[in-house]
């Protein structure tokens, strides 16, 4: 029989990330600490994988470096199903690298980054097509902070994509090695105040606003301008909120290994299911499994669960009927 599926370049993505993404080196349990798998990262990367894998049309915007760890990356966005044709090419810049190191203390990024073919780019870069067909932009602020360029770059698109009335979501993803705290408290003060779907880390609001409880972190977004906020609360669940509603999600029990990527994996299952129709509760539950079900293998992309692990494990959780699709 004759497939009717649309080739990839003819369907327009309905959820766009803009951001860096990376190869990925991830210190193992072998060869006491000397052996590191590789693989794939990249914050805004790993949240389209997510999307993907719970069955939205996903892509990303952005540029790589024209060489071998782009191509790469570049393979891997054909194998996951996400469009990478607002990815740009820049023979002058360079894929990024990162490595992953595990001790005693969780786990420590190194990365190499600076120069990147993505701290390069510049608003006239943007798919201004792809962005406006889009039915959700999401950035975050390690995009804001990769330079000056990148930075303007991602608030473009955001103005584009409100222009369109197209949904912003934004990951705070604070890292303070990118930029100085200052900096990033104005400007990731900006990005909420016009997001509709914010997905901020406690650890990351503590830092930013030196409040420390949950209900008033969820409060400050709100009323900077988020229309719905899912607080990410690590090994504590979540606490998702609009102005109508507000729900405590669980942790989901799971034997974690490694947390790279867990939080964008809460971000891509939660946009997408949100697009899909859930409601916030459900929505934030069926992230928070995804987050978990993410730790219990090394990297930051492999682990990411597709769709069928997520409902199995709620279905477990529930004992009841049929998750919905």
């Amino acid at each position: 029989m004759q497939s009717t599926a649309q080739p990839l370049a003819e369907v327009t993505p309905q959820i766009l990330a803009l951001g860096e993404a990376m190869v990925e080196f991830n210190q193992t349990g072998d060869g006491q600490g000397r052996q590191f798998l590789r693989g794939f990262g990249g914050d805004t990367s790993n949240f389209a994988i997510a999307a993907a894998r719970q069955g939205a049309h996903a892509g990303c915007i952005g540029a790589l470096g024209d060489d071998a760890n782009g191509r790469a990356l570049r393979a891997l966005w054909d194998r996951e199903g996400v469009d990478h044709r607002g990815v740009r090419a820049d023979a002058d810049g360079y894929t990024a690298i990162y490595f992953v190191s595990h001790g005693p203390d969780g786990h420590e990024f190194s990365f190499f980054r600076r120069g990147s073919a993505a701290s390069r780019m510049r608003p006239g870069d943007l798919p201004r097509a792809l962005i406006e067909a889009a039915r959700v932009l999401h950035l975050s602020g390690i995009t804001l902070a990769l330079s000056d360029s990148a930075c303007d770059t991602a608030l473009a698109a955001i103005d584009i994509a409100r222009q369109a009335g197209v949904t912003v979501s934004f990951d705070t993803n604070l890292r303070r090695k990118l930029w100085p705290l200052a900096r990033a408290r104005a400007l990731i003060r900006e990005a909420i105040s016009h997001c509709d779907i914010c997905l901020p880390s406690l650890d990351d609001m503590v830092s930013l606003t030196g409040i420390d409880d949950p209900d008033a972190l969820v409060d400050h977004c709100l009323q900077l301008g988020a229309r719905s906020v899912a607080l990410k609360l690590g090994a504590q669940g979540a606490l998702v909120a609009d102005a109508a509603q507000r729900h405590c999600i669980a942790p989901h029990p799971c034997r974690s290994v490694d947390a790279t990527g867990a939080g964008d994996t809460f971000g891509g299952a939660f946009v997408a299911r949100r697009l899909a129709g859930d409601d916030l509760l459900t929505a934030g539950r069926y992230a928070a499994v995804a987050a978990a079900l993410s730790t219990e293998a090394y990297g930051a992309v492999a682990p990411i669960p597709d769709a069928r692990a997520v409902r199995h494990a709620l279905l477990q959780m529930s004992g009841e009927g049929d998750w919905h699709a």
